[in-house]
């Protein structure tokens, strides 16, 4: 599945029972229920959309109700002001902290930022400052940026130059908000094409950038296919993550369903302090509500002890 399926169908399926684990009440929207979780996972709209309905604000309640601390939107952008700020005041009545959201029109064929055109740039820049208003609406800190494809027309080494000056451009516009656009590198196979693609790729954008305001998305699940060698590569880029997201492989579901050790990079991650979210930006393995009470129930298995 890649992104763009993935963004358009926020809702999957699911196999298994949550078993001796039960789900808090849904019932209560008022009572602050405390994380169940070490780290900060953060589940999407749609994800628990069986059990709390179509409406955005009950799903965030319901999200609360199982003792996540965060949730992601990548549509969040899209959605009416007058939704975005009821969603602003019940993640902040039910201690929801807000991860991504996408920042900008991603461009999946054509060079938008790589090509060095003016006007795509302008373009980009000004979805920034749009984006600007949005996290603060929405007491938001990070937001996605995906550089686009590349320019086969062009070298490299020239492309990498305008994407770090469109990026220093940009890092200028969210330095006075204190706000971090989390540059994501995407896999070969579900992306062929796109100009960034591994995490040392982002960690020399980030270190040319040089800016609080520019820093890396570390999808779990793209880097492994794209390159593996997670924990090495996820230690070596250490200064410069700010963000994680996750989903195993194959079938970019909830950990447990792939070949990726959740547990260790879980732990690793927490050894090392991370503070941040880590989005959970993939499937449900299976149908209706036991394929939801099956991903609550992946993270309790895990999670950090």
């Amino acid at each position: 599945m890649n992104r763009r399926q993935f963004i358009e169908k926020t809702a999957f399926s699911g196999a298994f029972a949550l078993g001796s684990a039960s789900l808090f009440s849904f019932s209560n929207f008022n009572v602050p229920l405390k994380n169940i979780f070490k780290l900060k996972y953060a589940p999407h709209i749609g994800m628990f959309r069986h059990h709390a309905g179509e409406n955005v604000i009950d799903q965030l309640h319901f999200i609360a109700d199982q003792g996540f601390a965060a949730f992601e939107d990548n549509e969040m952008k899209a959605r009416p002001v007058a939704l975005q700020k009821e969603m602003a005041a019940v993640m902040e009545k039910r201690g929801l902290q807000m991860g991504v959201f996408v920042a900008h029109k991603i461009y999946w064929k054509e060079p938008n930022l790589a090509s060095g055109k003016q006007d795509w740039r302008e373009e980009f820049l000004q979805h920034i400052k749009e984006s600007v208003e949005v996290a603060k609406r929405i007491n938001a800190k990070w937001m996605t940026v995906v550089p686009g494809h590349v320019d086969p027309r062009k070298d490299m080494g020239y492309q990498m130059a305008n994407v770090i000056e469109c990026l220093k451009q940009a890092s200028a516009i969210l330095e006075p908000h204190d706000l971090v656009m989390v540059l994501e590198p995407l896999n070969f196979r579900d992306h062929p094409g796109l100009f960034l693609t591994k995490a040392a790729q982002a960690y020399e954008i980030c270190k040319a950038v040089d800016s609080p305001s520019c820093k890396i998305l570390f999808d779990i699940y793209h880097q492994q296919i794209q390159e593996g060698n997670l924990i090495p590569n996820i230690e070596t880029c250490w200064k410069e993550i700010a963000y994680f997201q996750i989903g195993d492989n194959p079938g970019r579901n909830e950990p447990t369903t792939g070949e990726i050790n959740y547990k260790n990079i879980f732990e690793y991650i927490h050894q090392r302090g991370f503070d941040g979210i880590l989005g959970m930006e993939h499937g449900n393995s299976g149908e209706g509500k036991k394929g939801e009470l099956a991903v609550i129930k992946a993270y309790k298995n895990v999670d950090v002890l």
